[in-house]
């Protein structure tokens, strides 16, 4: 951490198809090698598989999804008088979407399915409906907070 002035937090311009900077984050993170464009096209397969599939508008299913996978609590290390505890503590708001798109995304990039755009459309379904790799990522992070319960006296 530094000991100076805090890191500012860059604007992320909303993506131009749907208007959405959650949509612009998510094709950041799916970035790989600087092929944005690649990324964006993977991204909007997706929501098209997801409209064919589900008959439900793409974009309100994808954000349900990320809502779903959202983090509340966490545990981080904390060493006090020589051992270390996992204490749990509270997920803030920008921190919780970020791990949710990173949970997203490397679940999906972990299915079996041919395409990238299959994959994510798929976790993104079952993301939606509260079930898949993503969503049972949350429930072992809230499980572990859950179990730890008895350390967060040492919260700081």
């Amino acid at each position: 951490m530094s000991r100076r002035r805090k890191a500012e937090k860059r604007e992320v311009l909303a993506d131009p198809k749907y208007k959405s900077v959650l949509v612009t984050q998510f094709v950041n993170n799916v970035t790989r090698q600087g092929k944005k464009r690649l990324a964006e096209g993977l991204f909007y397969d997706a929501i098209e598989i997801v409209n064919q599939r589900t008959g439900q508008d793409g974009i309100t299913v994808f954000k349900k999804a990320v809502d779903n996978v959202k983090p509340v609590l966490e545990v981080k290390s904390r060493r006090v008088g020589g051992a270390n505890y996992q204490v749990p503590i509270e997920v803030k708001s920008e921190r919780r979407v970020s791990l949710a798109i990173r949970w997203l995304i490397n679940y999906a990039r972990s299915r079996s399915e041919k395409s990238m755009a299959e994959k994510l459309a798929n976790e993104f379904i079952q993301a939606s409906k509260n079930e898949g790799g993503a969503v049972r990522k949350k429930v072992d992070t809230h499980k572990m907070a859950e179990a730890n319960k008895a350390f967060a006296h040492f919260r700081f």
